[in-house]
């Protein structure tokens, strides 16, 4: 029975990207012409995550990246030898770029740029403090009903400098690589937002530690804050 499932999901896989079905539409076809065909629920994840990014394979997908994250404490349990390209390349290396890029940086050094605009997972806004009913409401989950922003981090990719903090722990403390100064902190296990939403893995920067830097292209520094 080895590869019975992958087969089947290869199949319903084609079908979706041909005759642009959706994912159920596309199994149960499979399934019509050969009724014992069944695929794990791990193809089903995949199959999933195939329709969402429109029956392509997009790695730059917010959605693909999510994915691969939570795959990663499954593979690699002890979190040791992860794979180079789960870790986005660091601002700092030198590389030409035809547009406006938004970079963001250390507000207490101002000047070590720690991750792209590109490298935010953005997550669906969560319920607020309904999200805190059965522990206290902190501080940041009050700023519901108030104007401000509901979501006081951002949660990115694992960023090449994070690299010697996050192998073989699950969780701790995001410092700035230059000063060292606090900026946020991940967990494996995952993290709430100040929104509610619950995030994993989470590497959180607290947007109150960062300066919103858009750099010109060609790599340029001038740049203005937001």
């Amino acid at each position: 029975q080895a590869g019975v499932s992958r087969s089947v999901a290869v199949v319903t896989a084609y079908l979706m990207k041909t005759e642009g079905l959706r994912c159920e539409e596309a199994y149960a076809a499979v399934r019509a012409a050969k009724p014992d065909a069944e695929v794990n629920p791990g193809f089903q994840g995949q199959l999933k995550l195939y329709e969402a990014m429109g029956c392509a394979v997009d790695t730059s997908s917010v959605l693909y990246k999510r994915y691969r994250l939570q795959m990663l404490t499954e593979r690699y349990p002890e979190l040791q030898d992860l794979p180079r390209e789960v870790f986005a390349v660091d601002p700092t290396s030198i590389c030409q770029t035809p547009i406006t890029e938004v970079l963001y940086r250390c507000r207490k050094c101002s000047r070590r740029a720690l991750f792209r605009g590109s490298s935010i997972l953005s997550h669906t806004e969560g319920s607020g403090p309904a999200a805190f009913a059965r522990k206290r409401i902190t501080d940041s989950a009050q700023l519901y009903g108030d104007g401000r922003e509901k979501c006081t981090s951002y949660f990115t990719e694992p960023v090449q400098w994070m690299e010697p903090a996050l192998l073989g722990v699950l969780e701790g403390q995001l410092l700035c690589p230059k000063c060292t100064s606090k900026l946020g902190s991940f967990s494996w296990r995952g993290e709430q937002c100040s929104c509610g939403r619950w995030v994993t893995p989470a590497f959180q920067i607290h947007k109150s530690r960062v300066d919103e830097v858009r750099t010109l292209p060609a790599g340029n520094f001038q740049a203005a804050k937001t």
